[in-house]
């Protein structure tokens, strides 16, 4: 479980945030799309997607991100590289000038280039070809996307990838704010990236028969599974004294992390894993339970994991729990495995920097047993002071961000 801060620990805002999703290539777009509960789920279009049991994803489309890479860059980058560096430097656009000054980079992903893995199978097994192009494993290593970041911006502070399958964003991002809290650097880029939207990635998915064929309705009485989706978010953290001196505008405070493992079932969530995560997150933060004002759930949509998620947040929040916003945005962004909590944090910063709630959609019955406030269909404008983040994984490897917000930082 997370260990208290130090007296003299330092604290953690952020300046800047870039993505690139189902919903939207930028983060004024998704905001747009998130508070207009808009769903970017379709039918999947790649090779051999008529093969598959479940052909329905939020899959990115449009994104002409790629567009202006030499061939050698080509031959480089995997698309979760791709779509990592392009919200990195949306990120640090918004974080402004010397924001990358002595950063480091931290990004997390379950898969890495697994579309380069599947090329590269497909072209030894089915092909019958001897010979795989030499770069090959620079594009597949889980840290190809935070290390080609780090060249891409000069960023020579602590670099590395993290693989926790979903909670891969969460423990990426609670890892650089640990660093910049206990003095080992004073900025970070961090959040998740994933590409897993191929034939492989699903194949392997359907396996597990926790896939919706007909969409993502979280929470609800008629839930019947996850829908995968793909994409990156990236952040620009900063200790607060140096976003202060460069007046930069601070979109919230990560106060808090909370992590722990369940320690049981390799796929069965538990109730005092995922409470402890929150405990944690709190106690860190120096938050009660009444400082909560919206958690965004993991909410997959699948019976269990909904349940379980209600039944942990009613253990930490007891009376506090029926006044609680909790949303789940992975019925509009999809659940993109190692980059979801990056997405789902967007959603936190839309509450605390912009009032506005987003809402859990496809909500069509309520379920006897997740009888929270899901914030159904729509969204709602609400002031928030704090908020909690919950991204629970396979493996029982729970990851829990508490933000404040930046009106509440400064006080």
């Amino acid at each position: 479980m997370s260990h208290l801060p130090t007296g003299n620990s330092r604290r953690v805002v952020i300046t800047g945030a870039g993505t690139v999703n189902a919903l939207a290539h930028d983060l004024p777009g998704t905001y747009a799309a998130l508070a207009a509960g808009r769903s970017g789920i379709g039918a999947l279009e790649f090779r051999d997607a008529d093969r598959l049991s479940i052909r329905i994803g939020a899959q990115i489309r449009g994104w002409e991100g790629a567009a202006d890479l030499t061939p050698q860059q080509t031959s480089l980058y995997d698309p979760f590289t791709r779509y990592a560096l392009a919200a990195a430097a949306e990120a640090l656009a918004m974080a402004g000038t010397g924001a990358a000054t002595g950063a480091g980079v931290i990004i997390g992903s379950a898969a890495g280039g697994i579309q380069t893995w599947e090329d590269n199978y497909r072209a030894v097994y089915a092909e019958g070809k001897n010979r795989v192009p030499p770069l090959t494993v620079p594009r597949l290593m889980m840290n190809a996307a935070a290390s080609h970041i780090a060249m891409r911006h000069g960023l020579q502070g602590p670099a590395f990838a993290v693989s926790s399958a979903c909670s891969s964003s969460n423990h990426a991002i609670g890892q650089a704010f640990r660093l910049i809290r206990d003095g080992h650097a004073d900025a970070m880029l961090a959040g998740g990236a994933e590409a897993m939207l191929c034939f492989g990635g699903i194949k392997a998915w359907e396996g597990l028969r926790v896939l919706s064929p007909d969409g993502c309705r979280p929470f609800a009485a008629s839930r019947n599974g996850m829908v995968m989706g793909e994409g990156a978010a990236v952040f620009m953290l900063e200790e607060a004294g140096r976003a202060k001196a460069r007046d930069a505008r601070v979109l919230a405070e990560l106060a808090g992390f909370g992590m722990t493992a369940d320690a049981g079932d390799i796929v069965a969530p538990s109730v005092q894993g995922a409470a402890g995560a929150m405990q944690a997150a709190l106690q860190e933060a120096g938050l009660g339970p009444g400082d909560i004002g919206y958690i965004n759930a993991h909410g997959t949509g699948t019976r269990v994991n909904d349940r379980t998620e209600v039944a942990a947040i009613r253990a930490v929040f007891g009376a506090d729990s029926g006044r609680l916003m909790v949303s789940s945005t992975k019925a509009m962004h999809g659940h993109a495995i190692g980059a979801t909590g990056a997405l789902e944090l967007i959603a936190c910063l839309m509450a605390l920097d912009q009032g506005i709630i987003a809402p859990t959609i496809n909500y069509d019955g309520a379920d006897p047993e997740c009888d929270l406030d899901h914030v159904p269909n729509e969204a709602r404008r609400a002031s928030i002071g704090a908020a909690l983040s919950n991204s629970f994984a396979f493996g029982g490897l729970n990851a829990v961000l508490a933000l404040r917000s930046a009106d509440q930082a400064a006080a």
